[in-house]
């Protein structure tokens, strides 16, 4: 059984920076993609980015240009650096992973800017 596992969210000023960390066990062989979405009140769940084994990096419109997501050696975590934090970035922060086929989901982590 995959297990999903985020860590790294807090309190930030505007203009400040975070990194989020999402490990990810239980696979026997590579995952196909690992990425982050976030959701804030009231809002639907967007795509912040996402690393495939193919590609390059693919990052939501609203986040480009200030967050970079990365792989560890280990091939098993996922990094979030989330630079120049605006006020709208305030939302709980989900690392998403593809396994053979089937989506898993962290509990979340949630991140507030304060302005």
């Amino acid at each position: 059984q995959v297990q999903v596992v985020e860590s790294g969210g807090g309190l930030v000023q505007a203009g400040g920076s975070l990194r989020l960390s999402c490990a990810a066990s239980g696979a026997s062989f590579r995952f196909n993609s690992m990425g982050w979405y976030r959701q804030a009140p009231g809002k639907q769940q967007e795509l912040v980015g996402v690393l495939t084994n193919v590609g390059n990096p693919m990052y939501g419109d609203s986040v480009k240009d200030r967050f970079t997501i990365s792989r560890a050696n280990a091939m098993n975590t996922v990094y979030l650096q989330m630079n120049s934090l605006k006020p709208e970035d305030t939302a709980v922060y989900y690392c998403n992973v593809v396994y053979a086929g089937t989506t898993y989901w962290g509990q979340g982590t949630q991140v507030t800017v304060s302005s």
